[in-house]
């Protein structure tokens, strides 16, 4: 895999996912799979960080009036309900862990739902950036993931999800897209892997 033609999309890395008293932590599996996700991403960043392999971070930043939700159901209710990722609220904060590596990792804003190409300019980045490969991580499996994975997909990209770099609700629930959904448009990896893949030891 050419690190060139290669780009990370980092999905929820925000407080309310990754903060001991993030509003959303408990909705992904055991607290100390959280910690697990963030310790590997960090240490994939920073592996890769010497190379020209993209690094992008999409939020999701919602209104103040969660307009983009006119009639949430599922997780996008308990956003809702909870207050969460509202617009200038430290929930809706990048990570500190993340946001320490400065202008390595680009950000592309407009994220509102669960697919991170969906009103942002993710896709024209990508493409101006001469992109063929997109390696996915971060929060929720089933859910944002992979709505970004098969988005990636549709627009010719190969995707990869990262395996250990991702949370589900529960470990059975990230097992079964692992095992059995990824592989329908893409695959899923683990980052010790990838970084053979790219050439980084």
């Amino acid at each position: 895999m050419n690190p060139k033609e290669t780009a990370v999309v980092f999905v929820g890395y925000q407080n309310d996912y990754f903060a001991k008293d993030g509003i959303l932590r408990g909705v992904v599996e055991e607290p100390h799979r959280v910690d697990e996700v963030l310790s590997n991403t960090l240490a994939f960043i920073t592996a890769v960080g010497a190379t020209p392999i993209t690094l992008i971070s999409t939020p999701i930043v919602l209104a103040p009036d969660y307009r983009a939700m006119a009639e949430p159901i599922g997780i996008l209710n308990s956003m809702k309900e909870f207050g969460a990722f509202k617009e200038g609220s430290v929930g809706a904060q990048t990570i500190p862990e993340m946001s320490a590596f400065g202008s390595r990792i680009l950000y592309v804003s407009g994220k509102v739902g669960f697919n991170a190409f969906s009103q942002t300019s993710l896709e024209a980045l990508l493409k101006e950036r001469g992109i063929k490969n997109v390696l996915v991580c971060g929060m929720v499996t089933s859910l944002c993931i992979d709505s970004t994975g098969r988005a990636a997909y549709e627009r010719g990209l190969n995707v990869t999800i990262i395996s250990d770099c991702t949370s589900g609700r529960s470990a059975a629930e990230h097992k079964f897209y692992c095992e059995n959904i990824f592989p329908l448009y893409g695959r899923a990896a683990d980052s010790k892997l990838l970084l053979k893949e790219l050439g980084v030891q």
